[in-house]
């Protein structure tokens, strides 16, 4: 299980971990604090569907949300590093998107956009389109992308 293999890194490697999530609502924090000892590497997670709260919680730029929409690899950026100034973490990942039903012709179902973050290193961001599969199929897709960025970024720490 993949939450079991981040969890065992990141330990051994004495990393922490948080998330900042929106359209996962906080099934990349729960994958990882469904297993018992997680509470030594997962810092914290933020929830942040609004935004409002991304900008409250995270200190996403409102310029941001205005020019490129919540769905956007610069707020999944602004997301990630604003879990990184806001915990006590050394890694993050983030999450937004359109899990469904809807969508538009320039940002359709099941667009999701990531970042990862680590303390002190220039933040990776992504985005995958998983289609319109559902909004279960597209949240679940989205939580397991997280969780292997999650698994590369540990992977980044055990190199230096």
């Amino acid at each position: 299980m993949i939450a079991v293999e981040i969890l065992n890194q990141a330990n051994a490697l004495g990393v922490m971990i948080a998330t900042a999530e929106s359209c996962t609502g906080g099934m990349v924090a729960a994958a990882l604090t469904d297993i018992p000892g997680s509470s030594a590497v997962f810092e914290r997670g933020f929830v942040t569907y609004t935004n409002v709260a991304k900008q409250e919680m995270l200190g996403v730029s409102p310029e941001t949300l205005e020019t490129f929409g919540a769905v956007s690899e610069q707020v999944a950026r602004e997301m990630a590093e604003g879990t990184i100034q806001n915990s006590k973490a050394q890694l993050a990942v983030s999450v937004t998107g359109i899990a469904g039903p809807g969508g538009s012709e320039f940002k359709p179902e099941g667009r999701v956009c990531f970042g990862l973050s680590r303390r002190g290193q220039s933040t990776h961001t992504e985005t995958i389109e998983f289609g319109a599969l559902g909004r279960a199929s597209v949240r679940k897709g989205a939580r397991d992308h997280a969780l292997e960025l999650l698994l590369i970024g540990l992977s980044h720490f055990a190199q230096n």
